[in-house]
């Protein structure tokens, strides 16, 4: 069998994309929750952005073990930086110009676009943790431990409250709660069970 390796440099990239990922999360979470109107959603939201800027800490500490400068720029960072932008513009134009309704189902939507992009980061950081040796090793292995079931939280979570909102936004019945709230999902399988429990919640 092939011994297992990875491009440091490739994986210098992803860390950097991580730090921008973590950064613009903060700013959509912290304009999300001027979108919000659910009380539920919004206890929610302001957990994740508490972990959120934990979340940050933790990049920037193995950042420090891989001896890379969290601030360094790079092109792909960039683009995670325009996306982040785009989001909290997308959530600020909805404001201005829709219902609270609309703007808070727009905000869900965008937590879902940034969630979606921070849960594939820390996904691919741990196929490195996995195949990781010596000191860089042991520092992804314990970031990825520490952070990958936040983030498999927040992704699974808000994706129930977007669909539940979308659906209740189309005059049908929600449940809201979202399923994946009730039943405590923390994984791509428990959510799938969650969704389609659905019917029988409302």
């Amino acid at each position: 069998m092939p011994k297992s390796h990875y491009d440091s440099h490739q994986l210098d990239d992803l860390v950097l994309q991580m730090m921008e990922t973590e950064l613009g999360g903060e700013q959509v979470y912290r304009t999300a929750l001027t979108c919000v109107i659910n009380p539920d959603l919004k206890k929610e939201w302001e957990g994740y952005l508490e972990e959120t800027l934990a979340h940050q800490n933790v990049v920037r500490g193995f950042c420090d073990a891989l001896g890379l400068d969290p601030d360094a720029q790079s092109p792909t960072r960039a683009v995670v930086k325009h996306i982040g932008t785009s989001l909290v513009q997308a959530m600020q134009l909805a404001k201005k110009s829709g219902t609270p309704d609309a703007a808070q189902l727009v905000a869900c939507e965008c937590v879902v676009h940034a969630e979606t992009k921070d849960h594939a980061n820390w996904e691919l950081l741990g196929q490195v943790a996995k195949v990781a040796t010596g000191d860089v090793g042991h520092t992804l292995k314990v970031a990825h431990k520490a952070v990958e079931k936040d983030e498999d939280h927040h992704l699974y979570h808000t994706k129930g409250w977007c669909r539940e909102l979308a659906i209740q936004a189309l005059g049908m019945p929600a449940v809201l709660p979202p399923p994946e709230e009730v039943k405590k999902v923390e994984t791509a399988i428990g959510a799938s069970r969650a969704e389609q429990q659905r019917t029988a919640m409302l």
